[in-house]
């Protein structure tokens, strides 16, 4: 009889119990089912919280309505009502087993305010844009905090070094919202370097998406001053992030032996302290990518550009329910997955660690 038959033989022996010892043993399913157990809870959560906000759909639109065309609070109810075609005052409970049960189907619902659109496709129509301009700064930002944060630990000390600490120190304390009013006011505004209303939205209107130079270079162009913002509210932290990373990595021993070796100055630089330094931020960068979806809420709204961030506020203000929930789904599984990612990252990064 050969070893692969008495290995077969000797695991369809095993009890259920030494099956399921042998699975909790399992790194990746553990971790696996942890991020399914944080998702379904952080799901549950915003379904009660949302529902706990003032105001409920019906209101906010009843209100608008009263507001904005002088209808009388009837007229307002009665149109609400036709409009949305929801009963409110069923149980939480039941409206919450009935959303789980559409969620596990994949089914994230239909918008109370646009009638009849599903709310995966509302997703599906922003969160590129999102995805596009947050990506394209945090590649830009990433990039030069390392290169910027290594000149900075080579030329400790020096004028350079304290002028960028400086500079990374002042961009890492203000918020990007505020950085991206200054940018509107004075280069949109007074001094009027940025043509402001032409740069709205996400793409030129009657452009056709594709793979050519002009649409390219049209969804670049509007998509400037939210990748500027971005680029000038992380990039500080990249760098004084890589500046001390690289001043701790230049004392290592096996810096110091591959110069006694005579090992070309270049080599000593990015395959021994590049490589070392960075792995804490490649670490940080998978995380950061997860946050990528929720935070561009308030960069979004103020320069008008249709990603996930203005759909979320708009879903806010309106209490449109199922777009919020999905909105925040999204989020919640882009930071849990990044996590998840993080670790396989830093395993593959650094072979002194492996997952076992």
């Amino acid at each position: 009889m050969s070893t692969v038959t008495l290995a077969r033989e000797g695991l369809t022996r095993l009890s259920p119990g030494a099956w399921l010892r042998r699975l909790a043993r399992n790194y990746v399913l553990r971790r696996f089912l942890v991020a399914l157990a944080k998702i379904y809870v952080v799901v549950t959560l915003t379904f009660f919280i949302v529902r706990l906000m003032p105001t409920n759909p019906i209101e906010a639109y009843i209100n608008e309505l009263i507001d904005q065309y002088g209808f009388t609070y009837q007229e307002a109810r009665d149109q609400a009502a036709a409009l949305f075609g929801l009963d409110l005052d069923t149980p939480l409970w039941q409206q919450y087993l009935q959303y789980m049960g559409q969620l596990i189907r994949g089914d994230l619902g239909t918008s109370y305010r646009s009638k009849g659109t599903p709310v995966s496709a509302m997703i599906a129509k922003f969160l590129p844009w999102t995805l596009f301009s947050v990506g394209v700064s945090l590649l830009i930002s990433f990039t030069l905090g390392i290169l910027l944060g290594m000149v900075m630990a080579y030329r400790r000390e020096s004028l350079l070094d304290h002028v960028l600490s400086a500079l990374a120190s002042i961009l890492t304390a203000i918020p990007n919202y505020l950085v991206g009013m200054m940018i509107l006011v004075f280069l949109g505004v007074q001094w009027k370097v940025f043509p402001i209303t032409q740069m709205r939205g996400a793409m030129s209107p009657g452009m056709k998406p594709g793979f050519t130079w002009e649409f390219i270079k049209d969804i670049f162009y509007h998509a400037t001053l939210p990748i500027m913002t971005y680029v000038l509210t992380t990039v500080g932290s990249w760098m004084l992030a890589m500046k001390s990373s690289t001043i701790s990595t230049l004392g290592e021993d096996y810096v110091m032996v591959a110069k006694a070796r005579g090992l070309p100055e270049r080599r000593i630089v990015t395959a021994y302290v590049g490589r070392n330094a960075s792995l804490p931020l490649f670490t940080q960068l998978a995380i950061s990518i997860g946050f990528v979806v929720g935070g561009s809420a308030l960069i979004e709204f103020i320069f008008v550009y249709q990603g996930i961030g203005q759909l979320l506020l708009n879903s806010i203000n309106y209490r449109d329910y199922p777009v919020m929930q999905g909105v925040f789904l999204v989020i919640t599984v882009a930071v849990i997955l990044a996590n998840f990612l993080a670790d396989f990252v830093y395993s593959w990064l650094d072979p002194r660690i492996r997952i076992q």
